[in-house]
């Protein structure tokens, strides 16, 4: 049997396509054997656990270290309670030594008449001084515990950093989904740091693993084709990186919906196409890892971050630098040469339409009222149904919004969505300090696919008329899709603002030979 695409934990390579792990990070080899301690963090679903698996059994095979890779995950529902945490902790220790290691390099037990502050410091003492070769110990999911938890354990790591290796781990790796430095930022006001801008800075590096490039993307897909003769051909890798961006789940999860689901026979070849498709199937599955990255929409710190994306405007003065680490942390946004924006195009899909799916549940669109009998979208019907929507429903969905800022653009792209939903695609570009959301509607049809390109733009208080900026903007962007026309809509949302049916207008401008329609409202 061929091994398949992984999408749910740890790859293993007798069973999933994978990439040699251990290229991915090759500098930890050398700090574990400098006797360093270190941060290996990423988003999730980035293959941490995977590497970390491969790099424990490479150094246990040559025999020059006590290996254990644990997970701190067991603390995670005791919460504040430190006692608590750190006895799930230490048992899990013990019960992965038991399946990782051989009786003379397992940790003795631990303590009980110690206090849950120096029990974990005392376990690692006696444990390096009875095993016959340096211990090295990787915490998996460190940043599952919270509060003193987590205080505690970085403050017994600590305190016997200077004691390796002979009377403790000679290399730890702490492994997370964030950087150590935002521990402190995430805890409690009350829960007390460690004196230090950092509450483990024994550490020598933070490291993160990288997004895969289009080589290797083409190279996992090309272990399919050899082991089972279905092509994935190079355009269908291509547009999948440019989907994901290299995200390790999301390139898996594409490839597994496309030759499981949509193409399981062998012999039909995966193409773009397909790989489209794919991508609304996950879209729309909302798959365990994509519905984890939209509860944290809710969260205050990461919608100071994604709302301003949102709306093309830039961050907030108060909005922290740690701040956009963490979300930076959480995979949810790059930062590149353009300045702030969505991870990927699958990411930029999937948060509009979660903040919006409220929205569109209350309204009541009929999307085959907007099609052409030929089986086209009438698009001029669309943007004139969308005008008479507003006009009726603006203050209500305004108010209902969950990113106030990004409430206009969130109402118009639901809208869009509910109408196009099942029939065609949407592409969205939104960064932040753009000033725009720019929206290119596909529509398939036999004789070749039907395109429109939409600009958003908001007239806020103590701003010029965006007008002229907006024809420019979406001037520059029709010019990249190769398109003659296309429409401004400009969302006037100043105090002073004219009642909505008075300001409601359109008018068509010419620039650098295209047709821009602008629909103010």
């Amino acid at each position: 049997m061929s091994r398949v695409f992984n999408t749910a934990g740890p790859c293993r390579p007798t069973k999933h396509y994978m990439l040699p792990p251990e290229g991915r990070l090759p500098g930890v080899r050398r700090l574990i054997d400098e006797e360093h301690y270190f941060v290996v963090h990423a988003p999730r679903q980035m293959g941490k656990t995977t590497y970390f698996q491969a790099l424990t059994e490479a150094l246990r095979r040559e025999g020059r270290y006590t290996v254990l890779l644990t997970s701190c995950e067991a603390g995670q529902a005791a919460g504040e309670d430190m006692e608590v945490a750190l006895a799930a902790l230490l048992e899990t220790v013990l019960q992965d030594a038991r399946l990782q290691l051989t009786p003379e390099q397992r940790p003795p037990e631990p303590d009980p008449t110690l206090s849950a502050a120096t029990r974990l410091r005392d376990l690692l003492i006696r444990w390096s001084q009875r095993s016959p070769l340096p211990v090295v110990l990787f915490l998996d999911e460190i940043d599952s515990l919270v509060d003193s938890a987590l205080l505690s354990v970085l403050r017994q790591l600590r305190s016997g950093y200077g004691e390796r290796p002979r009377n403790f781990p000679q290399s730890v790796a702490l492994i997370g989904l964030r950087d150590v430095r935002d521990y402190r930022v995430h805890l409690r006001p009350e829960i007390s740091s460690m004196g230090t801008a950092s509450p483990f800075n024994i550490k020598v590096e933070s490291l993160t693993l990288p997004y895969f490039t289009a080589p290797e993307v083409a190279a996992l897909y090309l272990q399919h084709t050899q082991e089972t003769g279905q092509e994935i051909t190079a355009e269908a890798a291509a547009l999948a990186f440019s989907l994901t961006r290299g995200h390790p789940w999301l390139v898996n999860a594409l490839a597994r919906q496309a030759v499981e689901e949509l193409a399981p026979d062998p012999g039909i070849p995966i193409t773009p196409e397909i790989m489209e498709q794919a991508k609304e199937a996950l879209i729309k599955r909302r798959d365990t890892h994509l519905d984890s990255l939209i509860d944290r929409l809710r969260e205050p710190r990461v919608q100071r971050v994604i709302e301003p994306i949102l709306a093309g405007e830039l961050l907030a003065p108060e909005v922290l630098d740690d701040d956009v680490e963490f979300v930076m942390d959480l995979g949810l946004v790059i930062s590149d040469e353009t300045g702030l924006q969505i991870a990927n195009p699958i990411y930029q899909e999937v948060i509009p339409r979660a903040l919006s799916a409220i929205l569109q549940r209350s309204m009541t669109v009929q999307p085959k009222t907007f099609l052409r009998p030929d089986g086209g979208l009438d698009f001029d019907h669309l943007l004139a149904d969308f005008q008479a929507f507003w006009l009726g429903h603006a203050e209500s969905f305004l108010a209902r919004a969950p990113y106030s800022e990004a409430a206009a653009q969130l109402v118009f792209m639901g809208y869009l969505q509910k109408v196009v939903n099942g029939g065609g695609f949407i592409e969205r570009e939104y960064a932040v300090g753009s000033g725009r959301v720019d929206l290119c509607i596909r529509w398939p049809r036999p004789q070749g696919i039907e395109r429109w390109a939409v600009e958003l733009k908001v007239w806020r208080d103590g701003r010029p008329d965006p007008l002229p900026k907006g024809l420019d903007q979406l001037a520059g962007y029709l010019a990249r899709l190769q398109l003659d026309e296309g429409t401004l809509l400009l969302f006037d949302a100043r105090a002073t603002a004219p009642p909505l049916p008075q300001r409601q207008a359109q008018e068509e401008h010419t620039v650098e030979g295209r047709r821009i329609a602008v629909i103010r409202l």
